[in-house]
C-alpha cells in the first residue's frame, strides 16, 4: 500500500495571497512602500554571476547578525523565514500527541504545523474585552504541555506582555518543565523585546524575521535566538543552504546603514497613528495597540462586503475577522507610511460613508 502521511490528508492551507502585485497590499502586515529604490539599486551593484551560481556562505552575516544584538553567533541560527523557525521549534520540542498552548486569535501557522506534526493545539482565547492576562495563559499550563507559544506582540490583536507577567509565566513553565516560543515578528513596531531570556534559559526561544519592519518578505529570512545547545537542535533540522544569498545581503545593508532602521520605524509608526487619528475622527471604532496593524469596525457596510469591494473597486487588500471580542466581525488593516493611509482613507470613506 502507497503510504502518505495522514496528518496532511485533510490539512486545510489557504493560498489566496497569489497574484496580489496589482493591488495595494494591507492585507499580510509587508510594508507597502518597501524600501527606497536607490538603495536596492545600491545593494545590488556588485551582483555577480558567482554571487549567483554559489551557494550561499552565512558566516558573514551572522557575525553582522550576532553584532547587532551584542550576543555570540551560537546563539541564533538562521531560517527561511522566522515561520521556518517556528515549524522548527515545534517539531524539535514539542512531542508527537503532545500538547502545545497558544492565544487566539493569533498566527495561523501554529495550529497548522500542529496538525501538520501531529501535536495537539490548547487554544487560550481572549476576553471580550481584546485583553489577555497573564494568570489566563497560566490557567492552562501543567505537565502535560510541552511547549507554550507566545508573541511580542500578537498579531493580529496587537497586546503585549509586561516583563512582570512574562517572568510570571515563566516561572510556572520552568515548574512544569515546558519550553517556551516567543515569537517577536512585530517587536520593532514597538520598545520590548524578551530576547534576554532566550540567552538565559536554555527552554526559552525567540524568533525574528526580516519580512516586516525590514521589509524583505519576498527574500524569506528569519532567525532563533536562544542558548546554544537548544540553537544546535534546530540547526539539525535546516536542510542544506536554507538561506537565502540575496536576502543576507540585503538585511546586512540595512543593519549597518546609520538611521535606516529608525527611519523604517518612524515611517510605520507615523501613519498608524495618523490613521487611527482619521478614523476616530470619522466616527469609526478603532482597536490599535503594537504592531503594524489595527482592527477597524465598519460603521455602516458589513465587512466583507468592504473588502470585497475594496479589492474590486479600488484595488486595495485587508482582510475581515469575524468574533473580534466586543467588535465583532471587523476589518484588520496593515498599518504603513502616511502616504498608503491616505490610499486607503479614501477608498474606506467611499465605501463606508
Amino acid at each position: 500500500m502507497y503510504y502518505v502521511n495522514p496528518n496532511l490528508v485533510d490539512l486545510h492551507r489557504i493560498t489566496y495571497q497569489n497574484h496580489r502585485k496589482e493591488y495595494l497590499r494591507l492585507d499580510l502586515n509587508e510594508n507597502p512602500g518597501g524600501l527606497p529604490q536607490e538603495f536596492i539599486d545600491e545593494v545590488l551593484q556588485d551582483i555577480t554571476p558567482g554571487f549567483v551560481s554559489q551557494y550561499p556562505e552565512t558566516l558573514d552575516f551572522e557575525n553582522c547578525l550576532a553584532k547587532f544584538h551584542g550576543i555570540h553567533r551560537e546563539n541564533l541560527c538562521l531560517v527561511n523565514g522566522s515561520s521556518e523557525g517556528v515549524r522548527f521549534i515545534i517539531e524539535a520540542f514539542s512531542s508527537p500527541g503532545g500538547k502545545v498552548v497558544g492565544v487566539v486569535p493569533s498566527y495561523a501557522m501554529y495550529q497548522v504545523y500542529c496538525l501538520m506534526y501531529g501535536r495537539n493545539f490548547e487554544q487560550i482565547p481572549y476576553r471580550e474585552d481584546l485583553t489577555i492576562r497573564a494568570q489566563d495563559i497560566i490557567d492552562h499550563l501543567n505537565q502535560e504541555v510541552d511547549l507554550l507559544v507566545l508573541l511580542n506582540p500578537n498579531n493580529p490583536v496587537g497586546d503585549a506582555y509586561s516583563n512582570e507577567d512574562f517572568e510570571k509565566i515563566l516561572e510556572v513553565t520552568r515548574q512544569y518543565e515546558i519550553n517556551v516560543l516567543v515569537d517577536e515578528a512585530y517587536q520593532y513596531f514597538y520598545n520590548n523585546s524578551f530576547m534576554k531570556y532566550a540567552l538565559d534559559n536554555p527552554h526559552v526561544f525567540v524568533t525574528r524575521t526580516f519580512s516586516k519592519l525590514f521589509s524583505l518578505g519576498s527574500l524569506r529570512l528569519g532567525y532563533v535566538v536562544g542558548q546554544p545547545e537548544g540553537i544546535h537542535m534546530i540547526s539539525n533540522l535546516c536542510t542544506p543552504h536554507n538561506t537565502n544569498a540575496f536576502a543576507m545581503k540585503f538585511a546586512q545593508a540595512i543593519l549597518e546603514r546609520d538611521g535606516m532602521i529608525d527611519e523604517l520605524v518612524n515611517k510605520q509608526l507615523t501613519g498608524k497613528a495618523y490613521v487611527i487619528e482619521e478614523l476616530k475622527k470619522h466616527g469609526f471604532t478603532v482597536n490599535a495597540k503594537e504592531g503594524n496593524f489595527i482592527f477597524v469596525k465598519p460603521r455602516h457596510v458589513d465587512a466583507d462586503e468592504i473588502v470585497e469591494r475594496m479589492k474590486t473597486e479600488k484595488k486595495i487588500l485587508i482582510k475581515s475577522y469575524q468574533g473580534i471580542g466586543s467588535l465583532g466581525k471587523c476589518l484588520r488593516v496593515t498599518t504603513g507610511e502616511k502616504i498608503y493611509m491616505e490610499q486607503f482613507l479614501e477608498a474606506l470613506y467611499a465605501i463606508d460613508c
